[in-house]
């Protein structure tokens, strides 16, 4: 057992569950340098040759031992951002990461090629940003709820710049608000903020908490790190301007970040994801669509697709680009889970369908 202090590791938002996981852990299974006491840190930022972790007093960077890189290699791990890591200092003052703990809640998503990527680690909450300007989009925020969804962690919607809402037409910032509830459910808190001024922590307050970790989640330009530096007091994260004609930002924030915040929380800032497929299975995904899930019940044919049947109810109540969204989450779910056959049985099909539409057209036209 390794000793360690509770109330120093919970500046770093360390829980009693991951506390009593950390007490568990045998430092005997790591190697480690006998002129130095292994110590208890949380990652904070993941560059490509060290990691930075904290140790509740001071950061320190780090490099993982040879047999830590391996073992992750094998099991198809990664480090990230919100890791619990087991640590010792060598010599000429180089800390190394000795152990890894399996964190008790993770963020996934899937890359392009299918492939999941931890976004971060041992997470309470997710503040799910979206800007009332042209940022504002209901089908990404769907999606950005499948990608907490499955994970364990609680999601909250944060409407940033309504002071710019607000200046257009004063009941701008309610309508959107009724429109986010009526498109996720009542179940998910909204807030509507200025990222900027003082009062956007207060609204928050409840997520606040000591030993709370929250991640900033949202398109480049939201607000993230805007709302960051106001939760921690201080322009610590940098901010830019956006693009006029989308409100797209310009990404510049490029890797994910902790920060301790002056509540005893903390808080990970993350760049906007360029793309956002979530790791969710089609039972996850039948919860965070509870409401199609519901209706589908009565609907005339049992296996109803929700798309051409007569009598479906789903089509009925459900908003057009709500079950839109559904459907294609569903197909990306069900591509995931495919094995290598599979998928190349549907491109076959795929490519098959594709040629005999040239076809035709091109015997339309003669």
């Amino acid at each position: 057992m390794i000793d360690f202090s509770f109330e120093t590791l919970r500046r770093l938002g360390l829980t009693p569950a991951m506390a009593q996981t950390l007490a568990t852990v045998d430092a005997a299974a790591s190697p480690l340098h006998d002129n130095s006491p292994p110590q208890w840190m949380r990652a904070t930022a993941v560059h490509r040759e060290t990691i930075d972790v904290h140790d509740g007093a001071r950061q320190h960077s780090a490099r993982c031992t040879t047999r830590l890189t391996r073992e992750l290699k094998d099991h198809d791990f990664a480090l990230a951002v919100g890791d619990w890591v087991l640590c010792t200092e060598g010599e000429h003052q180089q800390w190394w990461l000795a152990q890894r703990v399996a964190p008790l809640s993770q963020i996934v998503r899937r890359d392009a090629d299918g492939g999941r990527h931890t976004v971060v680690s041992n997470v309470d909450t997710a503040l799910l940003v979206m800007g009332l300007d042209l940022d504002f989009n209901l089908q990404r925020l769907e999606r950005y709820l499948a990608l907490v969804g499955s994970s364990g962690v609680l999601p909250v919607v944060v409407l940033t710049k309504a002071d710019i809402a607000q200046s257009g037409t004063p009941d701008a910032v309610s309508q959107r608000m009724q429109q986010v509830r009526a498109r996720v459910g009542h179940h998910v808190d909204v807030v509507a903020v200025d990222a900027r001024s003082e009062a956007a922590t207060k609204a928050l307050q409840p997520y606040l908490g000591m030993g709370q970790t929250l991640v900033m989640l949202g398109s480049s330009g939201a607000g993230k790190s805007t709302l960051t530096n106001s939760l921690l007091g201080c322009a610590t994260q940098d901010t830019g301007e956006v693009r006029v004609h989308d409100s797209r930002g310009k990404h510049t924030t490029t890797a994910r970040s902790l920060h301790l915040l002056p509540t005893g929380a903390c808080v990970i800032d993350t760049p906007g994801v360029r793309t956002l497929r979530p790791d969710v299975d089609a039972e996850a995904l039948g919860h965070l669509f509870e409401d199609i899930s519901t209706l589908a019940d009565q609907c005339r044919f049992r296996n109803c697709s929700h798309q051409d049947e007569p009598d479906c109810a789903v089509r009925v109540h459900v908003n057009p680009l709500r079950l839109k969204n559904y459907h294609k989450l569903l197909r990306e779910t069900r591509r995931d889970s495919m094995g290598a056959l599979e998928r190349q049985s549907q491109l076959a099909q795929w490519k098959s369908r594709t040629k005999a539409g040239r076809q035709r057209r091109a015997m339309e036209r003669e």
